[in-house]
Order: structure tokens, then sequence, then C-alpha cells
């Protein structure tokens, strides 16, 4: 663990302040769900909760389900990073951190559909890409008692097999069914 040089006390009501730099660092913003806990030392550590990734082999079902009766890339999120994928070439893109395009269909709780005509949108699937390496995508935000908690994406590299409408359906299907496995 590396100290940060920041000492913050303790109020009277047992709160503590994070500060700004390290929510920065951390991607942690105003609502997140913070996991604590004790190591065997006594110190205290803070992490970042995702009910997604604590539904991991779930959502790789899932997003392998997707992919075997799409033949399209599944991926799973969490509000930060991919969980589960399916259908990737190459390295993956498991871990990978999300991009502008996909936080803007989670907080506008809405079903995003790029498709080659119109898939001129700034950003990146993946934060630090200037260009998505998607010819065509839907993106099918988790909304969970109220909450936008993840995303489940459908995409082609192949701009002449772009996301149909039945995918856009799959795709928002597959979302409302990870949310209603989490409230159980």
């Amino acid at each position: 663990m590396r100290a940060t040089g920041i000492v913050r006390r303790i109020d009277d009501l047992g709160r503590i302040v994070i500060p700004i730099e390290i929510r920065r660092n951390m991607n942690i913003r105003d609502g997140d769900p913070l996991e604590i806990f004790v190591d065997k030392n006594g110190e205290v550590i803070l992490k970042k909760y995702s009910a997604i990734a604590d539904l991991a082999d779930f959502v790789q079902g899932l997003a392998d389900s997707l992919h075997e009766t799409t033949h399209l890339i599944a991926l799973v999120t969490d509000r930060d990073e991919v969980v589960a994928e399916a259908g990737a070439e190459g390295p993956g893109h498991r871990g990978r951190r999300v991009g502008e395009v996909v936080i803007r269909a989670m907080d506008g709780r809405e079903t995003l559909v790029f498709t080659p005509e119109r898939h001129g949108h700034p950003g990146s699937v993946f934060d630090g890409e200037e260009r998505c390496p998607f010819a065509s995508e839907v993106i099918a935000p988790v909304i969970q008692a109220g909450d936008p908690v993840g995303a489940v994406i459908l995409a082609s590299t192949d701009p002449r097999a772009p996301v149909t409408q039945i995918e856009v359906k799959l795709a928002q299907t597959a979302a409302g069914f990870v949310a209603r496995h989490m409230e159980e």
C-alpha cells in the first residue's frame, strides 16, 4: 500500500472525507458504493464495490450465450471496466476501462446504437482510445434500483454485418436480465 501524505480526521459522526485527488485517481463518483475491509494487521481498506463483478461467472455465461447466438462480440461492464467478454479476437477486452460513450449510455439511461453509417461518435467504447475499434455496436445500460450499474454491449468489427434491431432487443433484454438477477 502506498502512502499519499494526506491525513484526515474522523468527525463526530464517524465520517471521513476521501480527498478529491484520490477520488479522481480511483474514479470514485458521488453515490458510488465502497466496500470496507479490515486486514489482519488492522488496516482499513476501501474498495469500489461492483455488484456486476460479484456476478462474474453469471455475466460471463451471459456474454458467452450472447456471442453464440449472435456471433457478435459480447461485453458486460460495470461502471468502470469490462467484467465479461466473448467473441473478441486477439488480446481481448476484459479489464479495460469503459470510455465516454458507455458512460453516456449509462448516465443517460438509454440504449445507444451505432451503425457503420452513424458511427461518428466522439471517443471510444474504451477509455484512452480516440477511435472506436468496432464498426457498429449497441450499448444497453444495466439499471438496478434506478441507478446505472453497468452495460451490455454487442459489437461488430465487420461494417458489412452491423448490429440489427434484433441485437438491440437482445442487448436490452440481457441488460434487464442482469438487473433482475442482481435484485435476488
